[in-house]
């Protein structure tokens, strides 16, 4: 899933247009994988090189030497095959794809200084595309305020839309829905724009 240059413009007005009615800001990033997953080709490589003795065992008539010597290559073989990115991604564990992107999402609120503003009222939308995963992540001040359930509506919006290949039109309508969340709890201030009004693309 891509984003246009008129996407990126589109988002970026809805952010300016929703900050105007709060004292809030909201950051989105899109990324395209939350990790290279670079440790997963060596773990499926050892996995084979050690599962591999047992079949040569019982029905070869290969010397320790030998199945050794097959070991090693079994090894080699299997971490490069796995090395190709389709397969790497298709082997690694949901479980692990999630928290990775769970852990990038986090990562993103602190790096782009999401939880730095002075009121403490920061929103991050985060997508990663090949991981199907999606998060919003408010700071301290405002998720006291809004509950996770009201934070759904626009997470489910942001998804619904992702399902249906069209990203823009999720992040506008997750935009808008946490814009309406932020106006009840953090109306305008005086505090001006602290964080650019742009999507982050990976």
């Amino acid at each position: 899933m891509q984003l246009t240059a008129q996407d990126v413009e589109r988002i970026a007005q809805t952010i300016r247009r929703a900050e105007e009615t709060t004292s809030g800001e909201i950051i989105c990033v899109l990324a395209r994988r939350s990790s290279d997953y670079a440790y997963v080709p060596p773990l499926w490589g050892a996995f084979a090189a050690l599962a591999s003795p047992w079949p040569m065992l019982l029905f070869t008539d290969l010397s320790t030497r030998e199945i050794f010597s097959a070991q090693i290559i079994i090894f080699v073989v299997a971490t490069l095959f796995v090395t190709w990115g389709p397969v790497r991604f298709f082997l690694t564990p949901r479980a692990v794809k999630r928290a990775r992107a769970a852990r990038e999402a986090i990562e993103q609120f602190f790096s782009r200084g999401v939880a730095a503003t002075k009121s403490r009222t920061g929103v991050l939308i985060f997508v990663s595309c090949a991981e199907r995963y999606a998060r919003i992540v408010a700071d301290d001040a405002i998720a006291a305020k809004i509950a996770n359930d009201e934070w759904r509506t626009a997470l489910d919006m942001l998804l619904e839309e992702i399902r249906n290949e069209r990203i823009a039109d999720g992040f506008v309508a997750a935009i808008e829905e946490c814009a309406r969340l932020l106006a009840k709890h953090a109306p305008p201030g005086a505090g001006g724009d602290e964080l650019p009004d742009k999507i982050y693309l990976m």
